[in-house]
């Protein structure tokens, strides 16, 4: 399919000149003399380049680029032509999106190099939008800086065959994140083998690995293939390798110098292609020191390392992933979907979640199954997921006003820390006040914040 490029001038002889130019080269070339026109063209096709002049005929061509700014379509690169460009011109476009300015008269040599630079860039964009859709399918979903950041270096590392170490806490999706690795590498039509290294006993693990020959050791009745011949052309992922004892560390180390291994009871060495991605929950630099796990394979391991980020430091997924599973689990279990409200949402988003996405995934399950309401409000949450209110509005006697007021803030603010696990920047920016003058209500109130700081950025 050939690349279309679109002119936007109300000077014949440039729309006639360009066109011919590109039409030479190979591109498919449509013009307009107005913006409403273009606006039309862009609105009917698909386009790869478009060439804009800016001093339209009772028309300014920055409301185009303004457009782009602004909206939330897929443009293609500008590239702004002009006769009457100043400094300042060329620095505002630019600003606002255009790829590049090239002055009239053309120079022909420089605008087919641009032009090739600019649908280059074009192609690769769209490319990497659609990847990053893809992504979102392998329940990598998110929208915060630290997930589009991961999804980033999940397509590039795709890109490589490199070793990758992914390392992160319980819970954050490290085996989605290999698996994705897989799916978009040159391997994905080849297997992808999962490996536990710390659920499978460490008298099974060299089997396990490497396989047996019949014969090769009590209870060894048949041949088996073991992980690595498995995962041959394809991608060993070897999961919680922080778990793997030093002897096997060992073994494993030759087999990424070589490329080759021989079965239990067995001769001859088997040669693989395999790409390792490895991941852990564990500091491999603090298990080095403690000499638990070669810093030689740590090396050949972490080519590419990946971390996940914890839920707590995403909270703006968490509304998204509740939606997710939600969904999901009412199509599973064929129950109508139900939704939170506000409230119980909001604390559900400020909740530390030690687990991660397998905690809130489970929490999800949870509360389709045994909440019967449509609508989950902050009584049918888990108790986990109500600190104690100590009767906050309740009222006992009547005392003076200054006395009642100074009452309530103080439940109130223990409330609000209780909530947000103690931390008082978190609690502040709830409360939306500052965050010093918490501390002095704090302080005046007499509150003791016996998890004062956890987390706080002070």
């Amino acid at each position: 399919m050939k690349d279309r490029i679109l002119i936007i001038d109300d000077e014949e002889n440039i729309r006639y000149t360009l066109k011919q130019v590109l039409e030479d080269e190979g591109y498919e070339v449509d013009c307009s003399d107005s913006l409403r026109k273009a606006e039309e063209l862009l609105a009917n096709n698909i386009y790869s380049l478009v060439f804009l002049d800016l001093w339209l005929q009772d028309e300014d061509g920055m409301e185009l680029l303004d457009e782009v700014k602004s909206g939330d379509s897929f443009y293609p690169p500008i590239v702004v032509i002009s006769g009457h460009g100043t400094v300042d011109t060329v620095v505002e476009a630019i600003k606002k999106g255009a790829y590049d300015f090239i002055e009239k008269p053309l120079s022909i040599s420089r605008l087919l190099v641009t032009t090739r630079n600019a649908i280059e860039r074009f192609r690769l964009k769209r490319e990497l939008l659609s990847l990053t859709k893809q992504l979102d399918e392998t329940l990598l979903i998110g929208k915060s800086q630290s997930m589009k950041k991961l999804k980033m270096e999940v397509i590039k590392a795709a890109q490589s065959d490199s070793r990758v170490l992914i390392v992160g806490e319980h819970g954050t999706g490290k085996e989605l994140v290999a698996r994705a690795i897989h799916k978009f590498s040159k391997r994905k039509n080849k297997s992808f083998v999962d490996l536990n290294c710390a659920a499978i006993p460490e008298e099974l693990i060299e089997s396990e690995m490497f396989g047996h020959l019949k014969g090769a050791f009590t209870g060894a009745t048949a041949r088996r293939i073991g992980a690595l011949e498995r995962a041959h052309e394809g991608t060993l992922f070897l999961d919680e390798i922080g778990d793997m004892s030093l002897r096997m560390q060992a073994k494993l180390l030759r087999v990424l110098e070589e490329q080759r291994f021989v079965p239990l009871g067995g001769h001859k060495e088997v040669e693989v292609d395999i790409r390792i991605v490895a991941a852990t929950n564990k500091d491999l630099q603090e298990e080095i020191e403690l000499k638990r796990f070669r810093e030689d394979l740590f090396f050949r391991l972490a080519v590419i390392p990946i971390k996940t980020p914890p839920l707590r430091e995403r909270k703006e997924d968490i509304p998204l992933l509740i939606s997710f599973y939600l969904e999901q689990f009412s199509r599973k279990m064929g129950l109508k979907k139900k939704s939170f409200t506000s409230e119980a949402l909001e604390i559900l988003t400020n909740y530390s979640w030690p687990g991660n996405v397998r905690e809130l995934k489970n929490f999800v399950e949870r509360v389709m199954i045994m909440v019967p309401s449509e609508v989950i409000d902050l009584e049918d949450l888990p108790p986990e997921f109500k600190p104690a209110r100590n009767n906050l509005f309740s009222i006992n006697k009547l005392v003076p006003l200054k006395e009642a007021r100074a009452k309530f803030e103080r439940e109130y603010i223990n409330y609000a820390l209780s909530v947000n696990k103690g931390n008082v920047a978190k609690t502040a920016e709830m409360l939306q006040v500052e965050r010093s003058h918490l501390y002095r209500k704090i302080k005046g109130l007499g509150i003791t914040n016996s998890s004062d700081g956890e987390g706080d950025d002070r």
